[in-house]
C-alpha cells in the first residue's frame, strides 16, 4: 500500500486557517514559484466591490509561504520558516477573481548553505497580485527567515 503526499496547497490549506476561509486555489507550487488564486467571493469584497484588502494580503503571504514550504520543505526538521517584514504597494483596483505569483528572490541552494553554516538567512519572496485582465493590482516583497530549531 502506497501513500501519496499531500500538495503543498493540500497543507497549506490544511494547516492554515484562512487559506481555508479563503478558498485559496494554489494551482501552481514549485520550488521556485507559487501560483494561488483568490476566487471572487461577495462576502469578502471592500466598499468598491473588488477584493478586501486584507483577503489581498492574506492570498500574496499565502502565496510567499507555499513557494517557501516548495523551497525548503525539506528543512523542516531543523528550521522554521518565519515571515519576518514586507512591504506592499497597491497598484490598481482590483475586481473579480485575483492571482498571486510567488517567485523565490534567491537561489534555495545559498539559503541553505547559510542554515548549514549556523546562520539565520533571510531571503526575499516577490509576489505579484494580478486581476483576469493581467493588469497588477499590488506588489508584495516579504522577506522569510529560516529560524535554526535549537
Amino acid at each position: 500500500m502506497s501513500e501519496t503526499m499531500p500538495s503543498i496547497g493540500e497543507l497549506m490549506a490544511a494547516t492554515v486557517p484562512m487559506a481555508r476561509t479563503l478558498n485559496l486555489d494554489y494551482t501552481e507550487t514549485t520550488a521556485e514559484r507559487a501560483v494561488v488564486v483568490l476566487p471572487d467571493q461577495p462576502e469578502y469584497r471592500n466598499h468598491v466591490g473588488g477584493p478586501h484588502a486584507g483577503a489581498m494580503f492574506t492570498l500574496a503571504e499565502s502565496a510567499s509561504g507555499a513557494v517557501v514550504l516548495g523551497a525548503f520543505g525539506d528543512q523542516l526538521g531543523r528550521a522554521v520558516p518565519l515571515p519576518v517584514r514586507c512591504e506592499l504597494a497597491w497598484t490598481k483596483l482590483a475586481k473579480g477573481p485575483v492571482t498571486a505569483t510567488a517567485v523565490l528572490g534567491r537561489p534555495a541552494a545559498d539559503v541553505v548553505a547559510e542554515l548549514d553554516a549556523g546562520q539565520r538567512p533571510e531571503f526575499p519572496v516577490e509576489v505579484s497580485v494580478r486581476r483576469e485582465d493581467g493588469a497588477e493590482t499590488s506588489h508584495m516583497t516579504i522577506v522569510w527567515t529560516l529560524r535554526p530549531n535549537s
